[in-house]
């Protein structure tokens, strides 16, 4: 049987009336099948952004002015950090046999930027060994530029 070692979970970070997502990027979490003894490490940011048409009453306020005129803006958008699991197919096909309450969304530590972001990512993942032959670990690569078949 698989042990998690990690106490904040994501539910406790939707939970936690003085946890605000403004003040941060996103999180690094760990998500652990109880019953298939498989972990993925990942990480999520809190919100993306997006590029939305501008609509025509939105066109015919710009200001004219020489030059090309934008026909798009950026939107930014929570993203859905709670009920992310992880983007991995074996997570996604794991998710559809296994009751919810089997899988643990684990947090590993809340960043403030993006490139904290990745760092941490890196970190928990060498730290982890997720690579290495015979390891319950999903994930397959780290920054696509170390993969799991090279240390086979």
């Amino acid at each position: 049987m698989l042990q998690v070692m990690e106490s904040v979970t994501v539910e406790d970070l939707i939970n936690d009336e003085n946890f605000n997502i403004n003040d941060y990027e996103g999180y690094i979490y760990m998500t652990s099948f109880l019953d298939a003894n498989k972990i993925y490490i990942g990480k999520k940011n809190f919100f993306h952004n997006t590029n939305v048409k501008l609509g025509k009453k939105e066109l015919a306020n710009l200001p004219t002015a020489r030059g090309k005129k934008p026909t798009k803006k950026k939107v930014t958008k929570e993203s859905d950090w709670k009920t992310y699991y992880g983007s991995a197919q074996e997570v996604k096909d794991l998710l559809k046999v296994t009751p919810k309450d089997r899988v643990i969304r684990s947090v590993l530590h809340i960043c403030k930027t993006k490139k904290e972001l990745t760092y941490y990512e890196c970190k928990y993942l060498f730290q982890y060994g997720v690579l290495e032959p015979e390891s319950k670990y999903i994930n397959d690569n780290i920054l696509g530029k170390f993969f799991r078949k090279d240390f086979i």
